[in-house]
């Protein structure tokens, strides 16, 4: 009988472990860039080797090309143009969840609103006289049940009316993004486009993803902002919208970029920022955007009555001090101070 030379069984032992420790070990990438006239930045933990950029680019090149109003030949211009045709999965993903939320926030929310959009300087288009009797002109293009989608096909009530999917194409692209890493096997990544997030198991620490919320002041530095507070977001995703970075002066009054869909006006209440976190963040960015528009009580009501959703809001008192009010849901998230 062959003796077991157990040297070279050990020697085979520890190199077969060896092997199977470096195939298993994970290390982690960034990317960051500029990208729907916004920046982007993501962080991944893989054992595969790290991800080539033309990827990402190439997924945002898609999003781009679907929901765009700013590129002429985009899915969405062309729609805004009255063109036949048939539209992608991304742009029909988009419309579906933007008809769903306008009907939850009774219309607060509303892709169609790109005509006031546009009137009051904060769209793709800029009109140069404003006044009341336009805006009640306007207002006749606008109403999320003036357009359908009817096998792949935008159906219209009137030609000119005009889609903007800017409240929520940001979200979308961050789980265009996770979705590709989920297909991929990365388990372990914090994908962060314009200020929306979604993340997903670990960092290069093996610590929870935490995420800031910024405090909603006009001269909180955009590099180096200044938080109102941390959360470990977990397996979520989140968006916050607000109205202390795009706004403009005229007449001694401040206007600011959320316009209410009902009203053609911009939104005047105490409601600066709304931070949302859901299951995806196409639904938080909406919702976000709704919030600031339906304002602080409503907006706090409705998450309440829904366990997949938590928010948290920043307003401001009667002596513009700031004051934060966040849903019995959220708290499980916050860093204690």
């Amino acid at each position: 009988m062959n003796k077991i030379n157990w040297r070279s069984l050990l020697l085979l032992f520890s190199i077969c472990f060896f092997s199977f420790q470096c195939t298993e070990k994970k290390s982690y990438y960034e990317t960051s860039g500029f990208v729907f006239g916004t920046t982007f930045h993501i962080l991944y933990g893989t054992d595969k080797g790290e991800v080539e950029s033309v990827v990402f680019d190439s997924l945002f090149s898609l999003i781009n090309q679907s929901l765009s109003p700013f590129e002429e030949r985009s899915i969405i211009s062309r729609v805004n143009r009255s063109e036949a045709m048939e539209v992608d999965s991304f742009f029909s993903c988009v419309f579906l969840k933007a008809q769903e939320i306008s009907e939850e926030t009774e219309g607060a929310f509303d892709i169609t609103v790109a005509p006031l959009v546009n009137a009051w300087g904060f769209g793709f288009k800029h009109s140069d006289t404003l006044s009341s009797t336009l805006i009640d002109s306007l207002k006749e293009l606008v109403g999320y049940e003036k357009v359908a989608l009817v096998e792949n096909k935008v159906v219209k009530q009137n030609g000119n009316l005009m889609l903007d999917a800017s409240a929520i194409a940001k979200g979308y692209s961050c789980d265009v993004v996770a979705n590709y890493f989920e297909k991929q096997g990365i388990d372990d990544f914090m994908i962060e486009v314009g200020g929306e997030v979604v993340t997903r198991g670990v960092n290069s620490r093996g610590e929870e993803w935490v995420i800031g919320i910024t405090q909603p002041r006009e001269e909180n530095s955009i590099s180096t902002p200044t938080l109102q507070d941390c959360i470990c977001l977990g397996n979520g995703a989140m968006a916050t919208s607000g109205n202390y970075r795009q706004f403009y002066y005229k007449d001694g009054k401040r206007y600011s970029h959320t316009i209410n869909p009902i009203t053609g006006y911009p939104v005047e209440h105490s409601l600066l920022s709304a931070t949302v976190l859901a299951d995806d963040c196409m639904t938080a960015d909406a919702l976000a955007t709704a919030f600031m528009v339906k304002g602080l009580d409503w907006s706090y009501s409705y998450v309440e009555g829904r366990p997949n959703l938590a928010a948290y809001f920043i307003y401001s008192d009667e002596k513009d001090s700031l004051k934060v009010k966040y849903t019995t849901s959220f708290e499980k998230y916050l860093i204690k101070k």
